[in-house]
């Protein structure tokens, strides 16, 4: 795929993986669209973005748990910029707990994100991607393979996206959308209300993951690499 004039809108853009595949696809020359819940996070993101290529960077307030919100902001992309070639379905949350004690809250909102809300997402950009043929990634993680204690919420919402996007890509393929979906292990951002400091040098960067997404949109269209599993080399 050809980055000349070329646009991505990146769900959950304004900090962490997002964010960072945000940079690296600005660096690339794309126009890229990053939405956040809230305006002053959103303006801070959009603002360190510009400064890369001025006028590069629009935010959008956006949330993904309201299907209008997602089809604002594709409209947004596609009237400023003229097409749409690229959803990255990103924005997540994790709530850890046992069952005994995971709140009905705690698991509404964990698959109202992560896996409602990627629908949401996709289904509003699904138009404008068919028109661009375009390519849709979305983030799920390795807990969509690997349960673990305490993870009953984000495993079944990581699950059921590792499933949905295969399936979508099966459904799409016909239209020229590319569909990948991409599952980090242990990655350095605030996910989960984790600061990221020198010690999480061993774990995968957001950078690393904007140098992936960048690398998929490169690739020869007749190859879809479509569920990469990713982790740091050297767990710890």
């Amino acid at each position: 795929m050809s980055n000349t004039t070329k646009t991505a809108l990146i769900t959950g853009g304004t900090k962490g993986i997002g964010y960072g595949v945000a940079e690296k696809l600005i660096e690339e020359g794309y126009k890229v669209a990053i939405t956040g819940r809230t305006q002053a996070a959103v303006n801070e993101a959009t603002d360190q973005l510009n400064q890369l290529k001025a006028g590069r960077a629009l935010g959008i307030v956006a949330d993904v748990r309201d299907f209008d919100s997602q089809q604002n902001a594709v409209n947004q992309v596609v009237e400023l910029w003229g097409s749409l070639d690229v959803l990255v379905a990103n924005a997540g949350v994790g709530h850890f707990a046992p069952i005994e004690s995971l709140t009905i809250e705690q698991w509404q909102e964990t698959i109202d994100v992560n896996l409602t809300g990627v629908f949401y997402s996709v289904k509003a950009a699904l138009p404008a991607l068919k028109s661009s043929k375009g390519y849709l990634i979305t983030i799920a993680s390795l807990a969509g393979t690997n349960f673990f204690a305490n993870g009953s919420a984000y495993n079944a919402s990581k699950f059921g996206l590792v499933g949905f996007t295969q399936a979508v890509m099966l459904d799409v393929r016909n239209y020229g959308i590319k569909v990948t979906t991409i599952m980090p292990g242990s990655v350095s951002t605030h996910f989960n209300n984790h600061e990221p400091s020198e010690k999480d040098a061993w774990k995968i960067q957001p950078e690393d993951i904007g140098e992936m997404v960048a690398d998929l949109l490169k690739m020869n269209p007749r190859t879809l690499p479509s569920k990469i599993e990713v982790r740091p080399t050297t767990p710890k």
